[in-house]
């Protein structure tokens, strides 16, 4: 009989165990490095390369923390720029037509925005206003994770986590994005967890559809409060 309380007991306190929304984003947030770690950073700049379609671009990502984003790819001696600043976006993209600065607005202008915080958009989501929820369980290419659905306040775009339920770490997150007029499912999966300067930070991330990988972000270098003039952002 106390043998049988005992393992009863013990299911019991496995369940409970993390099993709010709250505690498993307070576990991934501190594996992570902490909320408060990530805002002290005022700045970073990371170069990498961007793979798709066989073909293998590099980029430079310029973070000030909280403010604003410059993303630049090079691809086939021209630039594809991503830029937010305070509220306001803008891009040039000549592959897509847009050889000149373009205003962004909308979901695009929110998705650059979510960008320029270091911080992910999960780790302080009241903050920001947004809703999480646990939908429970599942299983990640054989590693058991937390389901977690979370609806940005602006758009009402949700973007859903797997965070495994041993080691509180991000594997997979899936988001709807439109691609050639219609609405596509997105999965990315995360990998070469490494830290720099106290904060984590995920060097490698596949983005697949319909389980094919379409393309590779791999982070080559990240330097962190380093000096950034905000006349990049500028058109």
């Amino acid at each position: 009989m106390k043998k049988i309380l005992f393992v009863l007991f013990t299911l019991a306190a496995v369940t409970v165990e993390a099993q709010t929304v709250d505690e498993v984003i307070q576990h991934y947030t501190k594996g992570m490095g902490g909320l408060d770690a990530f805002n002290k950073v005022t700045s970073a700049r990371i170069t990498g390369t961007y793979s798709t379609q066989g073909n293998d671009f590099p980029f430079t990502i310029q973070v000030l923390n909280g403010k604003g984003m410059r993303t630049d790819v090079e691809a086939m001696g021209q630039f594809v720029t991503n830029v937010y600043f305070n509220g306001n976006g803008w891009k040039i993209n000549p592959f897509a037509g847009a050889t000149t600065a373009t205003d962004v607005t909308g979901t695009e202008l929110n998705d650059f925005r979510l960008q320029s915080s270091l911080a992910s958009q999960l780790m302080d989501y009241k903050a920001r206003g947004d809703q999480a929820e646990l939908l429970g369980k599942e299983m990640i290419e054989g590693v058991e994770t937390y389901k977690i659905k979370l609806t940005n306040k602006d758009d009402g775009k949700a973007t859903t986590y797997f965070i495994g339920t041993n080691d509180h770490v991000l594997i997979k997150s899936i988001i709807s994005r439109e691609m050639q007029g219609q609405e596509t499912e997105v999965e990315s999966y995360y990998s070469g967890l490494k830290e720099i300067g106290g904060i984590k930070f995920f060097m490698t991330r596949d983005s697949r559809i319909g389980g094919q990988t379409f393309q590779t972000v791999t982070f080559e270098k990240v330097e962190l409060n380093v000096p950034i003039d905000e006349k990049i952002f500028n058109k």
